[in-house]
């Protein structure tokens, strides 16, 4: 099986009321764990990359290497590559000839320019709309789905730093649909990037109402939770107790995004936990047998680590046992859908 269109994904887990985990990749062994894990509990998954995972692993190398779990290794398995944040539209064509079967153009921010503090500033509703549709209409064109986002979430990511933190309208969500036909929209809800995403001592608290008033205004345009990583106790633990100093770091509970996946939440990103089992791992290795030298002996428990939370997360989510739902449909197929 070739990569599919998100798009196919997401409509498929919107009739099955259940949610896809999005799980970013920056190396082969993260990529193994996703994708062994996806097989594992027969889920369809969506890989994604950022602009500063392409720099750092060599953009068309790592495109192969998920064109190669998806058509030789795992066939099986309905697999959509996914480009996270994308800042503009020449990096969302440079995605689209390199075979990414989706993109997201991050039109809520504008990353041409940063304040004082070196946020990037919110763009106008106007504005996130223009470019919004720019990128739609090159990507649709070669059949990728695209997402979009109305709102700004806190906390970073790679780079990715909003100046303010804007929740989502709910008649503005439903305008931007309206207007631009995205196929997938990230709402701000409260959560954040990173492995902070709430004050220490305060009340882990969403605002999981916007998610049920935005899914049913737009019931057939999946909903998607940026900065989902449940930072677990276990891992932030594991990585203090080896020499690590990640002190006080907080997720979103995994009760809470079952229940915005409940209320229509599909698509689930996640980043900071797998981070968090890559690095309680190698430094667990280090520590206890610190004669290890070769990369095989760290990065071999690493990639274990990663594929045991991912397989809990997708049987979390409902995911499991719907790899085999659907018949797959070719980016060619979905152009024609465009009307392209």
């Amino acid at each position: 099986m070739a990569l599919v269109p998100m798009k196919l994904i997401l409509d498929e887990a919107n009739k099955g009321e259940y949610g896809v985990g999005a799980f970013n990749v920056n190396n082969m062994e993260q990529l193994q764990a996703i994708c062994d894990a996806a097989a594992e509990t027969e889920s369809p998954v969506i890989i994604q990359v950022s602009r500063n995972a392409l720099k750092y692993a060599d953009k068309g190398l790592l495109a192969a290497m998920v064109r190669y779990m998806a058509e030789e290794k795992y066939p099986h398995i309905p697999m959509a590559l996914h480009l996270d944040h994308g800042p503009d539209i020449e990096t969302i064509k440079e995605c689209v000839e390199l075979g990414f079967t989706s993109v997201m153009i991050d039109g809520s921010l504008d990353y041409g320019t940063k304040d004082e503090a070196g946020k990037h500033p919110p763009r106008s509703f106007e504005d996130n709309v223009a470019i919004t549709k720019e990128a739609i209409a090159v990507a649709h064109a070669a059949g990728v789905s695209v997402e979009g986002e109305i709102g700004t979430l806190g906390g970073i990511e790679d780079d990715t730093v909003a100046g303010a933190v804007h929740l989502t309208e709910p008649d503005e969500a439903e305008e931007f649909v309206k207007q631009t036909g995205v196929d997938a929209l990230a709402l701000a809800i409260g959560t954040s990037h990173g492995a902070y995403k709430f004050p220490v001592g305060t009340e882990v608290k969403l605002a999981l109402n916007i998610i049920d008033d935005v899914h049913k205004r737009c019931p057939q345009t999946a909903l998607v939770m940026h900065g989902s990583s449940s930072v677990p106790k276990h891992m932030v633990d594991e990585v203090n107790k080896y020499g690590g100093k990640v002190p006080n770091a907080v997720g979103v509970p995994t009760a809470m995004i079952q229940d915005a996946i409940k209320r229509g939440m599909r698509k689930v990103n996640i980043d900071t936990d797998g981070r968090l089992a890559i690095t309680a791992a190698i430094r667990k290795v280090f520590t206890e047998k610190p004669e290890a030298f070769d990369p095989r002996k760290y990065l071999g428990p690493a990639r274990d680590a990663v594929k045991t939370w991912i397989v809990e997360e997708m049987k979390a989510f409902g995911t499991a046992g719907h790899a085999r739902d659907y018949k797959p449909v070719s980016l060619e197929e979905m152009k024609a859908r465009y009307g392209g």
